[in-house]
C-alpha cells in the first residue's frame, strides 16, 4: 500500500512538468515530505563594493496541510535593501492556474511588534495557500542592496519535511572583486566560471530527501547542505572596509564608533562625585552600572547604517534610552570618565544562537556588550537590562565568541563559561504526613547562575497573581494547594534566587489496605525520555549543565513499619553523575538525590549510554518505600 501511495504521489507531482522546470523524479523524495521544491534558482550579482541584487525563483509542489506553510512567501527589505519585483502563481494538481498575484494581493508590513523597537525593516508578504491538495506555487522575486556588509546564506534544503529535486545558485562577481565562501555538506564542490566582466560562481544541488533531525543532536545549520558567503573588501553608506580577517572586520566598526563616546561634562562631574574615594574598580564598576540601569531603558532602533553604528553617548545621555549598541558605547563612555577602561564587543545573543564560525570573519553577530578586563579576570556586562546582575552573562551572552573592537582591529575571544557547579538548584523541604496520606511541605530552593533565570524574569515581569499561577504551572507535584510563598533576589557575578514554598498535599502517598506507598522524590522526578533511535548518524550534542541536589525530610504518621526500602543507588557517565539514597530513622525518612548533568558533544555511538543512564535515573526517581499499618 505504502508503495503504491508513493506511486500516485509521484504520478500527480509529474503531472506538473508542463508547469515545472525539474521534476521529483526520486521516489524517495515523497517519502516523509509535506512538500518538494521542484527547482529553486538563486542568482546573486555584486555590481559594485556598495551594491548588488539577489534573484530567486522556486517552484514547490505542496502535498499536504503540513507543507502549506511554503505556499506562502515573506520578502524583508528595508531602507538599504529594496524589493524590485514580487511575483507568483498557482497551479491545481492538474496543472491549472489557480491564482496569479495581484499588486493588491501583496502586504507590507512592518517588521516590528514590540513597543520598545524602532525600525525601518519591513516585510512583503503573499499567500497562495490554496486548500486541496497537491498543488503547486511558483514565486519569483529580486531584491537590490546597498548593504553589502552581508552576502547571502544558499540553505536548499531549509526545512524539515522537505525535500528538493533541484535547486542552484550562482554568483556573479565584478572581475577584480574577491569573493569568499565557505562550502558545508555539499556533495560538490563549486563551478568556476567567467565571462567578459565577471567571475562566476556555481553551485547544484539535486535529489535531497528530507533530513530528520536526531534526539540530542547538532544545530540542523550544522548538518544541513549550505554556502556562506561574505566579501573581502565592502562598503556601507560610504564606510569602506575589509572582512578578510577579524582584525579588519573589527578595524571597520571601529571605524564606525570613532566620535561617539563624548559625554556632557556635567555628566562625567556627576559620574566622578558618584565614585570619589573608592579605591575598589569592581565597586566603581557597580556604581556606574546602577546609574545606567537607573537613567535607560532598552528600545531597538535600526535605521539605515544604525544598525551597525550607535548613536553617541550625548544622545543617550539626554534622551535616557537607546539600542544595544547605543547604551554599550554609553556605558563604556561612562566607565571611561570615571578611569575604567572597557571594550565594546560584538556578540551572538540568544540561548540557542549558532555558533560563531571561527574560521569565517563575516557579520554573524546580533548583539552587543561590553567587555571590562580586570586583574584577575574578565567582567561582561549586559548593558539593555534594568535588572541583570553586573557581571552575569548568563544563557544570554554566556559560553561563546565575541568579537572584541578595538582601534587596532578585532579580536575573538570567549565569554564566561557557567559549569554544572555554578547552575545550581539546591532543594530542602521538609514534609509531615498524616495517616490519609495527604501532607504539608516547606519547601526553600536555591538557584544560581543559569538556573536562577527563570526566576529572576518572574520577579521583574509578574505581579504576585501572575507569579502564583506560574508557581502552579511549574511546580512539578501532581496535586498540591500552594499557601504561602516568596522570592528573594541576590545580585552578584554569579547572582542567585531563593524561593520559599508553603504547600498543603493530597495524596503525597499511595494507600492500599494496611500499606502505605511513598515516593521519596518529592517534586524533581526525570520525566521524559529519549527515543532510542537505533543506529545514530549525527554527533550527541548536550547544550546546558547544571547541578541539582534535593533533601526531602518526611515525618511518617505514627502506627507504622517500614516493610520496604530501595537501594542506594549511584550512575556515572560521561553525561552525567546520579546518587540518591534514603534513610529511615523512626518516623523519619530522608531522602537525598543528587543529579549532575554535563555539556558538550560527543560520538554518535555513544546515544544509546546516554538512553541507559537517562533511563536509570527514571526508574531511580520513581522507586518507592513501603510502610505496613502496625496490629492493634
Amino acid at each position: 500500500m505504502k508503495l503504491n501511495f508513493y506511486t500516485l504521489l509521484l504520478a500527480v507531482c509529474l503531472l506538473f512538468a508542463s508547469q515545472a522546470q525539474a521534476r521529483p523524479d526520486n521516489p524517495d523524495l515523497l517519502k516523509g515530505a509535506n512538500a518538494i521544491v521542484e527547482l529553486e534558482e538563486t542568482v546573486f550579482t555584486v555590481n559594485s563594493l556598495s551594491k548588488g541584487t539577489t534573484r530567486v525563483k522556486t517552484v514547490i509542489t505542496i502535498l499536504n496541510e503540513g507543507g502549506k506553510e511554503h505556499a506562502k512567501l515573506y520578502v524583508p527589505h528595508d531602507k538599504l535593501n529594496k524589493v524590485d519585483f514580487l511575483k507568483g502563481t498557482s497551479y491545481d494538481r492538474n496543472g491549472k492556474k489557480i491564482k496569479s498575484l495581484k499588486n493588491s494581493d501583496i502586504k507590507d508590513v512592518s517588521a516590528s511588534s514590540a513597543d520598545n523597537e524602532v525600525l525601518h525593516n519591513r516585510i512583503m508578504y503573499a499567500d497562495l495557500t490554496h486548500s486541496i491538495y497537491p498543488y503547486k506555487v511558483e514565486f519569483e522575486y529580486q531584491t537590490t542592496s546597498s548593504n553589502m556588509l552581508f552576502y547571502p546564506a544558499w540553505v536548499p534544503l531549509g526545512s524539515s519535511k522537505t525535500s528538493v529535486a533541484k535547486a542552484t545558485f550562482q554568483v556573479l562577481m565584478p572581475k577584480g572583486v574577491k569573493l569568499r565562501y565557505r562550502e558545508s555538506n555539499l556533495p560538490q564542490k563549486v563551478k568556476q566560471e567567467a565571462t567578459a566582466t565577471h567571475d562566476v560562481y556555481n553551485w547544484e544541488i539535486s535529489n535531497l530527501a528530507p533530513i530528520e533531525s536526531e534526539p540530542y543532536g547538532p544545530n540542523m545549520l550544522e548538518i544541513l547542505p549550505m554556502v556562506r558567503t561574505a566579501p573581502s573588501d565592502f562598503e556601507v553608506q560610504g564606510y569602506k572596509g575589509n572582512m578578510e580577517t577579524w582584525e579588519s572586520y573589527g578595524k571597520w566598526v571601529s571605524k564606525l564608533n570613532e566620535g561617539r563616546d563624548v559625554l556632557p561634562e556635567a555628566t562625567k562631574k556627576k559620574l566622578q562625585t558618584m565614585v570619589a574615594g573608592i579605591d575598589d574598580p569592581m565597586e566603581k564598576i557597580g556604581k556606574v552600572y546602577n546609574y545606567l540601569q537607573s537613567n535607560t531603558r532598552y528600545v531597538s532602533i535600526q535605521l539605515g547604517l544604525g544598525g551597525w553604528q550607535p548613536f553617541e553617548a550625548s544622545f543617550v545621555d539626554t534622551k535616557g534610552y537607546g539600542d544595544c549598541k547605543a547604551l554599550t558605547n554609553y556605558t563604556q563612555s561612562m566607565l571611561q570618565a570615571v578611569g575604567i577602561p572597557s571594550i565594546y564587543a560584538l556578540v551572538n545573543g540568544g540561548s540557542n544562537e549558532r555558533a560563531v564560525l571561527t574560521d569565517f570573519p563575516s557579520s554573524q553577530f546580533n548583539h552587543v556588550i561590553l567587555c571590562v578586563p580586570m586583574k584577575q579576570d574578565t567582567l561582561w556586562l549586559e548593558c539593555t537590562s534594568q535588572f541583570e546582575s553586573a557581571g552575569f552573562s548568563g544563557s544570554f551572552t554566556g559560553d561563546r565568541h565575541a568579537l572584541l573592537i578595538t582601534p587596532e582591529g578585532g579580536k575573538l575571544v570567549k565569554t564566561q563559561t557557567y559549569t554544572a557547579q555554578d547552575n545550581l538548584q539546591s532543594r530542602v523541604a521538609t514534609v509531615k504526613l498524616d495517616e490519609t496520606g495527604n501532607g504539608v511541605a516547606q519547601v526553600q530552593t536555591r538557584y544560581t547562575g543559569v538556573q536562577h533565570e527563570d526566576h529572576r524574569d518572574i520577579l521583574h515581569h509578574m505581579s504576585p497573581e501572575e507569579q502564583r499561577k506560574w508557581l502552579y504551572r511549574n511546580i512539578e507535584i501532581p496535586a498540591f494547594d500552594l499557601k504561602s510563598f516568596a522570592f528573594d533576589l541576590k545580585k552578584g557575578r554569579m547572582p542567585e534566587v531563593s524561593e520559599k514554598l508553603e504547600l498543603s498535599l493530597r495524596q503525597c502517598v499511595t494507600m492500599s489496605g494496611k500499606r502505605m506507598f511513598l515516593t521519596p522524590n518529592l517534586m524533581n522526578r526525570w520525566s521524559t525520555l529519549p527515543q532510542n533511535t537505533g543506529k545514530r548518524q549525527w554527533e550527541v550534542v548536550r547544550t546546558t549543565a547544571y547541578t541539582d541536589v534535593d533533601t526531602v525530610v518526611y515525618e511518617m504518621p505514627a502506627g507504622y513499619t517500614l516493610e520496604f526500602k530501595p537501594n542506594d543507588t549511584s550512575y556515572t557517565t560521561a553525561f552525567g553523575s546520579y546518587k540518591a539514597s534514603v534513610q529511615v530513622k523512626g518516623r523519619e525518612v530522608r531522602y537525598v538525590r543528587t543529579l549532575q548533568m554535563h555539556k558538550g558533544r560527543f560520538d554518535p555511538e555513544v546515544y544509546p549510554t546516554m538512553v541507559e543512564f537517562m533511563n536509570n535515573v527514571y526508574k531511580a526517581d520513581m522507586q518507592q518505600l513501603v510502610f505496613v499499618k502496625n496490629v492493634q
